[in-house]
């Protein structure tokens, strides 16, 4: 669609939003969450079907305050922009009904998720928001966060918190628990979820967490959009449609929502719209994680040092595209198990189309911000599926390098890279005593484990790194492509 063609009109709900109760609370109210089960849910409605599961909405943030301001000046309407190859689609989803207050007490959140209507809680914190220590790959009930809460169980401050406090409330009236999905990228989102509501819980009380393990439902599921950061160009694009929306949605055509049928008290029918309800969620999660989560990885930071900003342009760079190709046919297909009618290799060829989408505009920053979270869920097990078959994955590797590499700050033509992940100035510093000492890198056993002790890993990364720092990013992906 050419920039004088006329743009289609704005689609808004076609069901009367009046009729609509809530049955979810849903904590983290961010772009992925409102371009993807907030769609699923606005589809439903628009059927004429479960008209008693809308949304409201949630934060345990002060900046979640800012969002829920700007969308009930707008009666908690989103705009969602499709972005198809032949032109934008915009759409006002009406799929939440509410947005509740954010207090540090997180009464009013505590209160709603008592509400017996309320039937599922669902979550989008990012991947790092589980309290998850990353030495163990538990949770950790010492964060000074989750230590907070256990001293405080009647005014919990964190997601987990007043997801239990809620719990042990129902539990006390005799009302049937709520379900709890995660709707977070992260391997076995529903179990890391547990352990933390769980854990929250045990501070306050043994029993109360031993009944939360015994009767609550937490699904697995694996969820999949590409959401661009809100900025200019999408608040410019909703304004083409005649829209003043401070905080519209952009997102690729392509959704995917794979989920386990384990909801006690009750769920809409998402499978009407889409949705696949399976018990082998951890094959999909296994095929989405490594090969597209891992793949923004790949392409994102070698694309960042040269200075490319748009992850489109970076595919289309032969480069950085060759070293997706390359690393994930090599090293990362070969060690996904196989997922119920996917076929693995098309699935790939899909994830690069997906990439390579310009109508997108996603951003390398954006794919390469909380390495320290992402590479230990994303990179290090393939790499560590490798060594057990007795390869040495030099791709990945030479992704690990390029990672230290952005993190020592600056670009190769000497471009500041600002702060993108919450242990940056950490991150720096052993960064830049790699530099002159490689294996410092890889002793971050939270994200590597014990792959500093194996000698041909330290010596492929000292030996990636060193080409990094002294011939530059280019130079060293082709002698990477020829090799």
């Amino acid at each position: 669609m050419s920039d004088t063609q006329p743009l289609p009109p704005v689609a808004l709900p076609s069901y009367d939003r009046s009729s609509l109760k809530p049955g979810i609370v849903h904590i983290g109210v961010g772009n992925f969450h409102r371009a993807h089960q907030a769609v699923y849910l606005d589809e439903l409605f628009a059927m004429g079907l479960d008209h008693d599961w809308a949304i409201i909405g949630a934060g345990v943030r002060p900046s979640d305050a800012k969002m829920r301001d700007m969308l009930a000046a707008q009666n908690y309407l989103s705009t969602v922009i499709e972005l198809e190859p032949g032109g934008p689609k915009a759409r006002r989803i009406g799929a939440m009904v509410d947005f509740l207050p954010v207090q540090a007490d997180n009464a009013a959140l505590i209160a709603a998720m008592t509400a017996p209507a309320i039937r599922i809680v669902s979550l989008t914190v990012t991947e790092g928001g589980y309290y998850v220590d990353p030495a163990t790959g538990r949770f950790d009930p010492t964060h000074p966060d989750i230590a907070a809460d256990g001293a405080r169980p009647q005014a919990p401050a964190t997601a987990f918190g007043a997801i239990a406090a809620a719990l042990r409330a129902r539990h006390a009236a005799g009302i049937l628990p709520f379900g709890v999905m995660s709707c977070d990228n992260l391997p076995g989102n529903g179990a890391v979820t547990r352990d933390a509501v769980v854990g929250v819980a045990r501070l306050w009380d043994v029993a109360l967490a031993d009944w939360i393990a015994a009767n609550v439902a937490f699904p697995n599921g694996m969820v999949d959009r590409i959401t661009p950061a809100t900025g200019p160009r999408e608040r410019a694009l909703a304004a083409k449609f005649g829209l003043d929306d401070p905080v519209p949605v952009t997102h690729e055509t392509f959704r995917q929502w794979v989920l386990e049928d384990h909801f006690p008290a009750g769920r809409p029918a998402l499978e009407k719209v889409g949705v696949t309800f399976t018990d082998q969620v951890h094959a999909f999660e296994v095929m989405k994680i490594r090969i597209l989560n891992g793949g923004h990885a790949i392409i994102a930071y070698p694309a960042a040092l040269m200075d490319i900003d748009l992850v489109h342009e970076a595919m289309a760079n032969p480069l950085v595209g060759g070293f997706l190709e390359k690393v994930e046919r090599a090293e990362v297909l070969p060690h996904v198990p196989p997922v119920p009618g996917t076929n693995i290799p098309d699935y790939f060829t899909l994830i690069e189309s997906r990439f390579a989408n310009p109508q997108i505009a996603d951003t390398t920053r954006r794919l390469c911000f909380d390495g320290s979270n992402r590479q230990p869920k994303f990179i290090t097990p393939t790499i560590r599926d490798n060594r057990a078959a007795g390869n040495l994955p030099g791709g990945l590797i030479l992704l690990s390098a390029f990672w230290c590499r952005y993190c020592a700050g600056v670009t190769d033509s000497g471009a500041e890279i600002a702060d993108n992940d919450p242990r940056w100035p950490d991150l720096q510093a052993r960064s830049k005593a790699a530099r002159t000492n490689p294996v410092e890198w890889l002793r971050m056993t939270e994200i590597y484990g014990d792959l500093a002790e194996d000698t041909a890993v330290v010596r492929a990364f000292a030996a990636a790194l060193n080409a990094i720092w002294q011939n530059g990013t280019a130079a060293t992906l082709q002698a990477y492509l020829k090799s």
